[in-house]
């Protein structure tokens, strides 16, 4: 996921999203602890989109403070 296209979530969106991203990150390190997991690149994938999520949740945060 892009950086442009979570920018254009609403709050309420982006925390959902965050929230599915946790759950999903939870289920591959499970899989990855049971030898599961078919992609291991895919744990780095969704820290990164959380990452990204986090700081676009934090921007609109700065943004909407200084308004």
């Amino acid at each position: 996921m892009k950086a442009s296209e979570i920018r254009e979530l609403t709050a309420e969106e982006l925390e959902r999203k965050l929230a599915d991203l946790k759950a999903e990150l939870f289920n591959l390190r499970f899989q990855l602890a049971i030898n599961q997991l078919d992609n291991p690149m895919r744990i780095s994938a969704v820290k990164k989109d959380i990452a990204r999520v986090k700081t676009v949740i934090r921007e609109n945060e700065l943004s909407a403070g200084n308004a």
